[in-house]
């Protein structure tokens, strides 16, 4: 069975590599050899979530550092996952072979080998291969979102996008660091058992098997850390998490990740990526729980994020944009559900929100395609030009806005169920997330089935010139997607609901959070109420500036964190010309002058020696020996000193990375002396 899991991994990766770095001479074939990659890893995806229902979920395990393993492992909650990232990542490569992309070797490559990121994300037992995966995955999307890369702007929002979550991924190492610190401490070079295996996949385990020897940075343990380590943990972890999920307060990175091509948005944005930091949040829930306060933190910045990220989405103009900021509001609930404990709940939002999200990001590239413009306004009557892929469209943005019997509306309810349970603040938040979202999914609806006005053509190929055509390849895969967003919600209602509970291990089956048939009716109708009205008046939506702009939120981001640490930089940078290069200077000029005194004495000392030599014959050709040979050694220590005076600005490039290597060999060198002196 490990063998499945080996494949399901290394058959992206592999073929990904080969692709990308293949040049223009795959262009012709990378989008069928991408195709058929994807329906292996879907079949295989499936064959593992199999394998792990009937038995222990299939494991693999490599010794890489003392304390710790690099293991992978299929268990209850990543068998749930690992078919939906699979299915979609298929249906976002056929319609992206569909409509055609520059350079598809590289452009397929890249999204090969970010699948093989996120799977392995998906299934990693230890912080190691955690890191390893999260590492390319940001890579990945860095080059993804950047891939017009001649286009200056294209590149700035993939840099903006990658430092963003760069400096929440800093938690992650954070998180690495306090685990190592809690085993020392500890002195049993484990955290809590050291097997990755000895509890529930919904209590953060990775599932019924084992895998030991995982050690310290097993995730299943990190909660079992001794204080003050396992808040530390726990605090890194969380802000990787909001980061990922473009959570309060990153969020505003998602705004710049749209000006990638709309294949990458329904992949990155939707299922995988984003995903993945609501991902890593339910995985390590128990380690929230055990410390009380990231758990309440994780809910209710959730919480927050469905509410200001809904009002945020409500006042877009463009479709890609409001698509984005309803990621970030939905993620929420994901997050929510981490905080109060219920991760069947979250993982069910995540599969239903990825089929939902990857149909209307898919819609919403055809139509730039066709139109060249994905403003709302622009893509007014759009529906009726194309009343299938309208109709696919309309049934996404329905399932997002809640209405039943759609599958955001039980999956969003039974969050809302649980967090009810835990606070009725939270869950008057959670709610008012959801009106919100009934609003911002309705506004885009309804314009795009509203008349076509005349001057609505004067907006087309505003951003790139529309073919004014949109294919069955391109319209398929949202389809297909709007069907699973149409049934995902059967995973949390009824026997669905009680089976993925069970196989969390979230006690017998029918046990923990279910909504019932009155909380669903109430919020059925709440989401139709909302967007009966929305329908009826969104010509009179009131305009919100700032939320459009996403309450200025990068612009934030840049006086309180990029410009002081610009300024610093630059502080040290003159310290760095004003100081440290003097003195380097001045060492040198001393060196210099050092080799001229030394050149000095040797020339008295040949003076007394040749007086001495003329004193007694018989003893010259001795000293002359002597003199030669402290001649020698004088002229080697001058030489030696005039080198050292040469080579010693050679260090100050001013290159940071140059800096970072020399301190890295000086803690090298400063642990090797404290070991030896110890």
């Amino acid at each position: 069975m490990s063998a499945l899991l080996l494949w399901l991994i290394v058959l992206p990766a592999v073929a990904g590599t080969v692709l990308a770095t293949a040049g223009r001479r795959a262009d012709r074939a990378a989008p069928a050899i991408a195709v058929v990659v994807a329906v292996l890893v879907l079949a295989l995806a499936g064959l593992t979530a199999a394998a792990s229902a009937a038995a222990a979920g299939p494991a693999l395990q490599a010794p890489f550092m003392a304390g710790s393993a690099f293991g992978v492992e299929a268990d209850a909650l990543s068998a749930v996952l690992l078919p939906a990232v699979a299915g979609v990542t298929l249906l976002v490569l056929l319609f992206a072979a569909a409509a055609g992309t520059t350079h598809p070797a590289r452009f397929h490559g890249l999204m090969l080998i970010f699948t093989a990121a996120v799977l392995i994300t998906l299934t990693a037992t230890t912080l190691p291969t955690l890191l390893f995966a999260w590492e390319i995955m940001g890579a990945a999307s860095y080059a993804l979102i950047g891939f017009h890369w001649s286009d200056q702007h294209r590149m700035s929002s993939g840099l903006t996008a990658f430092l963003t979550t760069r400096t929440a991924d800093l938690g992650l190492y954070i998180a690495a660091g306090a685990a190592l610190a809690g085993a020392a401490q500890t002195g049993s070079g484990t955290a809590g058992s050291g097997t990755a295996g000895s509890g529930t996949a919904g209590s953060g385990t990775a599932g019924s098997g084992t895998a030991a020897g995982t050690g310290s940075m097993a995730l299943a343990g990190l909660a079992g850390l001794p204080d003050p380590w396992r808040d530390i943990a726990a605090a890194g972890l969380l802000a990787a998490g909001l980061g990922k999920a473009a959570q309060l307060p990153f969020s505003f990175w998602l705004s710049r990740a749209m000006d990638g091509p709309s294949a990458v948005s329904a992949l990155l944005h939707s299922a995988a990526m984003v995903a993945m930091g609501g991902y890593l949040l339910l995985r390590v829930e128990p380690l929230l729980a055990a410390t009380g306060w990231a758990a309440t933190t994780a809910a209710w910045a959730g919480a927050a994020t469905a509410v200001v990220l809904g009002m945020v989405a409500v006042a877009q103009t463009d479709l890609k944009q409001l698509l984005a900021a309803s990621t970030a509001a939905q993620l929420g609930y994901v997050v929510m559900a981490a905080g109060v404990g219920n991760v069947a709940g979250g993982a069910a939002h995540l599969m239903a929100h990825a089929a939902t999200k990857s149909g209307l990001f898919l819609a919403a590239g055809a139509w730039l395609a066709a139109l060249g413009t994905k403003k709302l306004a622009g893509l007014r009557g759009a529906g009726r030009r194309w009343p299938v892929l309208g109709a696919a469209f309309t049934v996404g943005a329905l399932s997002l806005a809640g209405i039943a019997p759609l599958s955001l509306w039980a999956t969003k309810d039974n969050v809302l169920t649980a967090a009810l349970e835990h606070s009725v603040p939270l869950y008057v938040a959670g709610l008012a997330g959801a009106v919100l979202a009934a609003a911002y999914a309705a506004k885009a609806v309804a314009l795009v089935w509203k008349p076509v006005l005349p001057e609505a053509s004067a907006l087309y190929d505003a951003e790139e010139p529309g073919s004014r055509r949109i294919t069955s390849g391109q319209t398929f895969p949202v389809l297909i997607l709007a069907a699973g967003a149409a049934v995902a919600g059967l995973l949390v209602i009824g026997p669905g609901g009680d089976a993925l509970r069970d196989a969390l291990g979230r006690g017998t089956p029918g046990d923990g959070v279910e909504s019932g048939p009155l909380e669903l009716a109430v919020s059925a109708a709440l989401a139709l109420a909302v967007v009966v009205l929305v329908w009826r008046f969104s010509a009179r939506l009131p305009a919100l500036g700032a939320a459009n702009g996403w309450l200025g939120m990068e612009a934030a981001a840049h006086a309180v964190v990029v410009r002081p640490v610009l300024a610093a930089a630059q502080h040290l940078a003159r310290f760095d010309d004003a100081v440290l290069d003097r003195c380097v200077e001045r060492a040198a000029l001393f060196a210099l002058r050092a080799a001229g005194g030394a050149a000095a004495a040797d020339a008295v000392l040949d003076r007394g020696v040749e007086a001495s030599a003329t004193a007694t014959s018989r003893a010259a050709g001795g000293s002359a020996v002597v003199d030669t040979k402290i001649d020698d050694g004088v002229e080697t220590l001058a030489l030696a000193v005039r080198r050292a005076g040469s080579a010693a600005p050679r260090p100050q490039t001013g290159q940071v990375h140059h800096y970072y290597v020399q301190a890295a060999l000086v803690l090298v060198a400063a642990a090797v002396l404290l070991i030896l002196v110890r």
